[in-house]
């Protein structure tokens, strides 16, 4: 029996799987052996960000702790 129904599994597993995706790429940089160009480093760190942010309330949503949509592709003002 499912805690949630089944648009807020599916949003939170398709933001786990992003973000993953994008955590992998970081742990290649920093912990292995990929040596990327300046720029492409800031890149990737940006999706990553974007990606754990999506997950983050993707998450919340799923725990019942916040019932916002989880946030498209738009940047976030710094």
């Amino acid at each position: 029996m499912a805690f949630v129904d089944e648009e807020t599994a599916a949003a939170y597993r398709e933001a786990w799987d992003a973000w993953s995706k994008q955590i992998e790429g970081v742990h290649r940089v920093f912990l292995g052996d990929e040596k990327p160009r300046p720029d492409a480093i800031k890149g990737l760190l940006n999706r990553e960000a974007r990606a754990k942010v999506k997950y983050d309330a993707a998450r919340l949503r799923l725990l019942g702790l916040e019932e916002e949509t989880v946030p498209d592709d738009e940047p976030t003002e710094s």
